[in-house]
């Protein structure tokens, strides 16, 4: 049977690696490598530089595949919800998967899908092959390989434990941080998927921001402070970057004054 590895490489940084990782990317006869685009080049020129520096296996051949844009939602009531674009796009890449698994990978052999951070946190690779599943059409074995996270990056960076004694911390994104605010039960909230700087709808401003981008690459900012006084420079720093690179991968951990 087939045996698919979906491998976290981290935030960014090829150091990030793991032993086990580099284990699983020599284990693979095929590396399969997500292009999204002349403007986001640098995330799969990055997944190639890591395959450079970390492949010894003779065997080991690359596989690059586009990856379709997912269509944008307009909230009227009328056109495609948030879920259900998402849906659509999940449904367009689990077609490539398949064909991609069938058409690449030997009836015994083994692929490896590289995901950025870890598969398991705010990545859709795993539901996908799933979907690849559930159609019936190819069968393999799955195996997963944790990676570090943005969040881990985040926190590292900023030479910051995540959490406070005796408090929790929340995982949200920024779509969720806009309709429901700051949450009750949790001194820190760490933030992914926000494209809006939706901690600029946030009523408290003494709230605390450590905010990052492009994590642990030579192109990393960091910006940390009280709400009321940075918001504003995050924001402007964010799209000065993104319109520099084409591109943006950021997150950031909200805390509230102690």
């Amino acid at each position: 049977m087939r045996k698919l590895l979906v491998i976290g490489i981290g935030a960014g940084n090829p150091d990030h690696m793991t032993v086990q990782a580099i284990s699983g990317l020599n284990q693979a006869d095929v590396l399969f490598i997500p292009d999204k685009g002349q403007k986001k080049n640098d995330l799969a020129e990055l997944r190639r530089h890591i395959c450079d520096r970390f492949v010894t296996n003779p065997k080991s051949r690359r596989v690059e595949f586009d990856v379709p844009v997912r269509d944008l939602p307009v909230e009227d009531g009328l056109a495609p919800s948030y879920r259900s674009t998402v849906d659509d796009w999940h449904e367009a890449i689990a077609a490539i998967y398949e064909g991609l698994i069938r058409d690449e990978i030997a009836g015994d052999g083994c692929g490896a899908f590289l995901i950025w951070g870890d598969p398991s946190l705010y990545d859709s690779a795993l539901r996908i092959l799933e979907r690849v599943r559930l159609r019936g059409n190819v069968a393999f074995e799955l195996e997963v390989i944790p990676g570090i996270t943005a969040v881990q990056a985040l926190a590292a960076s900023h030479k910051m434990a995540l959490n406070r004694i005796g408090d929790s911390v929340l995982i949200t994104t920024g779509r969720r941080l806009t309709e429901e605010g700051m949450p009750d039960n949790a001194g820190s909230a760490v933030v992914l998927l926000d494209g809006k700087c939706a901690f600029n709808t946030l009523d408290d401003k003494d709230v605390v921001i450590h905010w990052g981008a492009y994590l642990g690459t030579p192109d990393e900012i960091l910006i940390s402070g009280r709400l009321g006084d940075i918001g504003a420079e995050i924001e402007r720093t964010r799209e000065e970057a993104r319109r520099k690179k084409g591109w943006i991968m950021d997150t950031y951990l909200l805390r509230k004054p102690e």
